[in-house]
């Protein structure tokens, strides 16, 4: 791969290396990772047969709920197989190739959410407008700049990654591969290497993050003089946006805008983003909205149904 590369398989530290903790951990992540995969995708399956989640908004929330399995899947089942093993390794092709999804799925995660974000301020600010504004054509076109977002972020960072060369030790201090940990072991300065994953990651994610903040303030203010009916209905969805929002930009944040460390209050916060916030997702967004709380009641009512005959 790089230049001089003597190490082809990594050994991985972990989150904990008590064996009696990682089998509890093993007990409770097994069930949030299978939590994630059954209500995303029961989400996914809604929106596709429901005849009345045909809007934009639950598009896009659609996709959404398919990038956050696709975002947790690059991570947890590694992470879980590897809770009951004795020596966790992965090779150096297979931490690339982590490194690479799990930022992928992760940056088509922000765009989405900031298309979701534009959906809501077109629906509640121009509502005139909105039908001919997010058309399904545009829908397509803002759904196929998120994914082609987060390949453009990934190959940067892929591209950076495989001019590094890797002659030992071989131990990442994480429970997973990522550009920080992966870089301690390089045997050079990655001093510059770090100065371009910076803003390529911290101050994206930032950037992201005040825009979303930006977007739904002016929605907010916006609301002040709709009635009390339509201020509860915007408020309700917007609130579950802003939620997901605040899981998923805060630890992020939190991680790619100081400087690299492997203390076991940041493999906790990384824990939280990569396997917790995909499984409250789902119970977020299906709480908050009563067009989708029907929706799964008659989805539901059918299979019973087609059961009992």
């Amino acid at each position: 791969m790089a230049r001089t590369n003597n190490v082809t398989e990594l050994i991985i530290a972990g989150l904990f290396q008590d064996p009696e903790v990682q089998r509890a951990c093993f007990v409770v992540f097994l069930p949030v990772y299978l939590a994630t995969v059954v209500g995303n995708g029961l989400i996914v399956l809604t929106v596709r047969v429901s005849k009345s989640l045909r809007a934009p908004m639950y598009f896009f929330l659609s996709h959404l709920s398919l990038v956050e399995i696709s975002y947790s899947s690059t991570v947890v089942p590694k992470f879980i197989t590897d809770l009951l093993s004795e020596i966790k390794t992965i090779s150096l092709e297979g931490c690339v190739a982590q490194i690479f999804f799990f930022h992928f799925f992760g940056v088509a995660e922000i765009f989405l959410l900031t298309v979701m974000a534009y959906d809501r301020y077109v629906a509640i600010c121009k509502p005139l407008h909105y039908t001919a504004v997010m058309s399904r054509p545009v829908c397509h076109r803002l759904l196929a700049a998120s994914w082609l977002g987060g390949f453009f972020h990934s190959t940067v960072q892929i591209i950076i990654t495989l001019q590094l060369p890797f002659c030992g030790p071989n131990v990442i201090d994480h429970y997973f591969c990522d550009l920080h940990p992966l870089f301690k072991l390089a045997c050079t300065d990655t001093s510059v290497e770090g100065v371009v994953v910076l803003p390529n990651s911290g101050l994206f994610s930032i950037f992201s993050f005040l825009l979303l903040v930006s977007s739904y303030i002016v929605i907010l203010v916006s609301l002040r003089n709709r009635s009390a009916e339509g201020r509860r209905k915007a408020l309700s969805t917007c609130a579950s946006h802003l939620t997901v929002v605040a899981l998923f930009f805060g630890p992020a944040i939190f991680l790619y805008m100081r400087p690299a460390s492997t203390f076991t209050e940041d493999k906790l916060v990384a824990m939280f983003y990569t396997a917790v916030t995909p499984m409250l997702n789902p119970v977020i967004y299906t709480l908050r909205n009563a067009e989708m709380k029907v929706a799964l009641k008659s989805l539901w009512g059918r299979k019973v149904n087609s059961g009992l005959q």
